[in-house]
């Protein structure tokens, strides 16, 4: 892949056209690479210190948090255009679309909020404090609910997202940390990766119980669940890759085992199960996006 051998953030796939959208946070670029083809097809410049990328494919957008400016940016997916930026709380950092609302959530991972706009234009639709630190957001089309993991409180919060209120918090014993966070919807299940003691965490959304734990890599950062597979991947900081399968509402570990350096982000093909993992430095030291079949 273009660039230097910075820090690289999320990643995004739009499923429908086979684009990979990559948060190149040290080059503040987001790139675009067509997976079918293997190549890099676009490289979008000027998006400072991004983090959080979003394709959203029935809008023809992709969101990104420009964390270096505290904004989050809409680019149309077509022609690679920014087309409306508007500002964030402190440090944005993931991201989360609700279709109903048609709104964009983002988290402001040291401002302790999430702000929410309008997908469409980048109006701002409300504020929700969480009272501390912020780590993931996700939104959960089952039961309507946007569910963010809440660092400063070693908590996730459940929050109603059209009365922008917090209906219920979730104390998640046994995890130091929370920050990385995805759902299984059909299982009506909610992973939390804990970054300071290297576990994740299966709340029970029926009833808010943990259901248990999994140790995992070093820090932990991005999640990643293949719906149709029922594999989630855990991507940590140490550069360990895990990966689990959901079987009877349960994880069982299926891998564990050092990728690379800084491969800390994933990104899922629940078409073909490929995942996707963008690295600073493949094996000729030059920034590179592995692509692994499912085994």
């Amino acid at each position: 892949m273009p660039g230097d051998n910075s820090r690289f953030d999320y990643a995004s796939l739009d499923t429908q056209r086979g684009l990979l959208f990559i948060a190149h946070l040290g080059a503040s670029e987001v790139l675009e690479v067509d997976v079918r083809a293997g190549r890099v097809t676009r490289t979008i410049s000027n998006v400072s210190r991004v983090h959080g990328v979003l394709a959203v494919p029935s809008l023809n957008r992709v969101y990104a948090t420009a964390t270096g400016a505290n904004r989050v940016v809409a680019i149309d997916e077509t022609t690679g255009e920014v087309l409306r930026q508007a500002p964030t709380g402190q440090y944005p950092d993931g991201l989360a679309y609700d279709p109903r609302r048609n709104t964009i959530w983002t988290t402001n991972e040291t401002g302790g909020d999430e702000t929410v706009l309008d997908a469409a234009t980048l109006q701002p639709k409300g504020t929700v404090a969480l009272g501390g630190e912020v780590g993931n957001v996700a939104y959960e089309p089952g039961s309507d609910r946007i569910m963010v993991a809440v660092q400063g409180n070693n908590d996730m919060a459940v929050i109603d997202p059209g009365a922008l209120t917090i209906t219920r918090r979730v104390k998640l014993a046994g995890c130091q940390h929370p920050h990385g966070l995805t759902i299984d919807s059909a299982d009506r299940l909610v992973f939390v990766a804990c970054d300071q003691n290297a576990t994740l965490v299966t709340v029970d959304e029926s009833n808010w119980d943990v259901l248990g734990s999994n140790p995992v890599g070093d820090d932990p950062d991005v999640l990643a669940y293949d719906d149709g597979a029922h594999r989630l991947y855990v991507a940590a900081e140490s550069g360990t890759l895990t990966t689990l399968d959901v079987r009877n509402r349960k994880l069982d570990v299926t891998g564990s085992g050092h990728l690379a350096d800084w491969a800390h982000v994933v990104a899922v093909d629940p078409n073909t199960h490929r995942s996707f993992y963008p690295v600073p430095a493949g094996s000729n030291a030059d920034p590179t996006l592995l692509e692994r079949e499912p085994t």
